[in-house]
């Protein structure tokens, strides 16, 4: 019998108890691994200890999945419902997780270590609601076209789902709807993966899909490493598509997984090293929010993050003076999700807590001057101070590699003419998003369009809207999220041919 955990919240900010499912979700119901499986640790992150340990699969609770969800597309999912109701389902999901919405926000909270108005504004209210109910309007507007080709044939596409469509889902935003709406909006069922680090929303999220009405094995999650589940969902020879957010380095693995099986479709939302570039025309106290909440909003563990901040001399030294400000008054405002007034948490891991460290060892290392922080701040949990390199060179690690962590170089430069900093912007395998801070409007037109990324946020930073697409050049991924052109990650394009007047 599958296991309970109830966690007793008594903080300023929530009390309650929440009790949550910590099996897999297979076919609408909570079962044991079928070969025992692991137990996996859920670690606290402000404390090091242990929250609570689920059930972890294997590659045997997937094909137990696959087939659950493979019949319900045959007899009660995919094109069996119509659009419509898949639109009043999705729509009814977006109010229990809004009526649901400080649960799913203190578990978020606890087990990623963010602050729970973070928690509960960004990762629940915007993106999970907003998301849920923006593809619930979409369900039934999946259309092909008629194509006119000559008076002897009516030639017509329809854009039809995949089937069995894997997910796997990262741990910094681990709320799962990301791929959930549009996958379920365009008719297809899901196995997904959530990332073994923070489990715990997925699990509560499981039980409000039954809730809304799905039918069984619409929706199934496997908890387990991405060595066995993730694998196996990667390979398995009857899902057609597969949707990933993460690092390069296992995106390449799933491609080739895909490779070696059944070459199913791979949609890759990837990582990032984002550039943020301050003209000597910005708003200055508003170029320095957004420069700092663009890298440090979630202690900087976000793809997004603007790690590469380039000022231009002419402000750089102000600049740079405001800007080690708002980093100090985090340092000051570091504390746990459920504290009053925090606004700084800990690293999701301990894991990810001795990366970032290693990158700034790497930094002070390579010859970069620490500005500020550049430590550890207390000595329980992951936290990390806000750190801010000058100095530092187009080779280093700390300007090439994606450090997830609140951690950034900020980099004068002369002018926009010669495209030095275009140049500078743009040296980087990655091309998720860009930041342009300049009162110049032909000059941001300019900029945006010589940055080599998928997004580009001018006069801001990175503030997604649910309709606008979001995903990266270069290796940082190969499709979209948000908007309508995520629909085509999930949609595969069939074209009918009729003849109505040539004969033979």
């Amino acid at each position: 019998m599958p296991q309970t955990y109830t966690h007793t919240f008594d903080t300023p900010l929530y009390k309650g108890s929440i009790t949550i499912n910590i099996g897999l979700f297979i076919d609408g119901k909570w079962v044991d691994p079928v070969d025992g499986g692991d137990r996996i640790d859920v670690v606290d992150p402000c404390t090091g200890k242990v929250i609570t340990s689920v059930a972890g699969g294997t590659s045997k609770d997937v094909d137990i999945a696959v087939a659950a969800a493979e019949k319900a597309y045959k007899t009660s999912w995919g094109l069996k419902v119509p659009g419509s109701e898949r639109g009043k389902l999705l729509a009814k999901l977006a109010d229990l997780v809004e009526q649901h919405g400080d649960e799913l926000a203190a578990l978020e909270a606890l087990n990623v270590g963010k602050p729970f108005h973070m928690a509960k504004m960004v990762d629940i209210m915007t993106i999970t609601v907003q998301s849920l109910r923006y593809y619930a309007g979409w369900a039934d507007k999946i259309q092909g076209k008629t194509i006119e080709t000559n008076e002897n044939k009516m030639a017509y596409t329809r854009h039809e789902p995949y089937g069995v469509v894997g997910a796997i889902t990262p741990w910094n935003i681990p709320i799962v709807t990301l791929k959930i709406a549009p996958l379920l909006a365009t008719g297809n069922v899901a196995v997904l993966k959530p990332s073994e680090v923070t489990p715990l929303t997925a699990l509560y999220f499981a039980d409000l899909v039954n809730k809304a009405g799905f039918p069984p094995g619409t929706v199934n999650i496997i908890n387990g490493y991405g060595s066995t589940v993730g694998d196996a969902i990667s390979r398995h020879p009857s899902i057609r598509a597969i949707g990933f957010t993460g690092s390069i380095l296992t995106g390449r693995k799933i491609l080739k997984a895909s490779a070696e099986s059944n070459l199913k479709k791979v949609a890759l939302e990837l990582g990032g090293k984002s550039p943020t570039i301050v003209f000597d025309d910005a708003e200055l106290d508003q170029a320095i929010k957004w420069a700092s909440g663009g890298i440090f909003s979630n202690m900087g563990q976000g793809c997004v993050a603007g790690s590469r901040i380039y000022v231009q001399e002419g402000i750089y030294d102000q600049f740079l003076q405001g800007f080690k400000k708002s980093a100090e008054v985090l340092t000051d405002a570091t504390g746990g999700p459920f504290e009053p007034g925090a606004q700084h948490g800990p690293q999701v891991s301990s894991l990810q807590f001795e990366r970032v460290m290693g990158y700034i060892n790497s930094g002070k290392t390579e010859g970069a001057n620490v500005l500020i922080g550049g430590e550890r701040q207390g000595d329980t949990g992951y936290f990390i101070k806000p750190t801010i390199f000058t100095e530092a060179k187009a080779d280093m690690k700390i300007m090439q590699e994606e450090i997830f962590g609140p951690v950034c170089s900020v980099v004068k430069f002369k002018t926009e003419e010669g495209k030095q900093v275009t140049e500078w912007a743009n040296n980087t395998t990655y091309g998720l998003s860009a930041n342009v801070l300049t009162t110049n409007v032909a000059r941001s037109i300019r900029m945006a369009n010589n940055l080599e990324a998928g997004s580009v946020w001018v006069n801001s930073g990175p503030v997604v809207d649910m309709a606008v697409p979001f995903g990266g050049f270069k290796q940082s991924g190969n499709s979209k999220e948000f908007g309508q052109y995520a629909l085509d990650a999930y949609t595969q394009v069939k074209a009918i041919h009729i003849n109505i007047g040539q004969r033979l």
